[in-house]
């Protein structure tokens, strides 16, 4: 079971917390910020459309907003926000958001909130909550996958996020699906974002995701399948957690269609018997894995 994704605690229970975490979402649709205790309970949470422009100005004063409403001092803060960046630097340069482009988000939030500071991929910060509290829990190996606006995931191995490089490994959304397809906002053609991401699903049926037609759904799942039972077959791993509001809207029908896919083509003997899970962080999942990430540092 997840541990207490958006439940909402008795004032008894929110005076005696002692020990939280203040987590922010920086999102290409949606800024969100909440403080999520050490049991994984979302006590405060706010949240606002992401502007056109002064996206940074809107992010602290949003962080500002929440921690004034904290039960109690938190320890550390997270940011999961849209790739690509650079862990080391931490910079971040979300394809969607082009005023953050190379913006140093782990000084200037640090700076604005008076906490030490962790930023990463939300993907990845959403694989760190699913190891916490979701659908991860005790599993050593595993993939996890976020269908938003853009699509996202990151990688557990032996218990540990892959990190890469710059900090950008297990990004699934651009894995190539098709040979000369679509173009992608990327600059690369036929990436999986550019099929199954909320937006170019919204862009090619004229409709939200949660309106898309049964194809729509059916397709999703074949290229989600295809690229996780690539993912299982070079990383080593059995299990695949899917979530995300696109996944959300989706719901059975997206899962079933993924796993009878990876059951077709997941064949080599250290793969069979792949598993595919819905997400166990709900839709508090990019807050929850902020947090997941702060804790890392409290």
């Amino acid at each position: 079971m997840p541990c207490g994704a958006g439940t909402s605690l008795s004032p008894a229970t929110v005076a005696a917390v002692n020990r939280c975490y203040l987590a922010i979402d920086v999102g290409s649709d949606k800024l969100a910020a909440a403080i999520v205790g050490e049991d994984a309970a979302v006590l405060v949470r706010d949240r606002i459309a992401t502007p056109q422009r002064e996206v940074w100005p809107a992010v602290a004063r949003l962080a500002k907003r929440v921690l004034a409403a904290a039960p109690a001092v938190p320890v550390a803060c997270g940011v999961g926000c849209a790739g690509p960046l650079d862990v080391s630097a931490g910079t971040v340069s979300p394809l969607h958001i082009p005023s953050l482009e190379n913006f140093p988000m782990a000084t200037e939030c640090a700076a604005a909130v008076g906490l030490p500071t962790a930023v990463d991929s939300l993907a990845k910060t959403i694989a760190m909550g699913e190891a916490w509290c979701g659908a991860g829990v005790e599993v050593a190996d595993f993939v996890a996958v976020w269908l938003g606006p853009t699509v996202g995931g990151g990688v557990v191995s032996n218990g540990k996020l892959l990190e890469g490089q710059h900090g950008n490994a297990g990004n699934l959304g651009h894995m190539v699906v098709e040979a000369d397809g679509r173009d992608c906002a990327c600059g690369g053609k036929g990436c999986l974002d550019a099929y199954v991401g909320g937006r170019a699903i919204e862009e090619e049926t004229g409709r939200p995701p949660n309106r898309a037609p049964q194809s729509i759904v059916e397709r999703s799942g074949l290229y989600l399948a295809r690229v996780l039972a690539s993912v299982g077959a070079v990383c080593d791993l059995r299990l695949a957690v899917v979530g995300g509001p696109v996944a959300h809207g989706f719901g059975a029908p997206l899962i079933s269609a993924i796993q009878g896919e990876v059951d077709q083509r997941a064949k080599l003997s250290f793969i069979q018997g792949f598993r595919v899970v819905p997400s166990g962080l709900g839709e508090a999942g990019p807050l929850l894995g902020a947090a997941a990430l702060a804790r890392g540092l409290g």
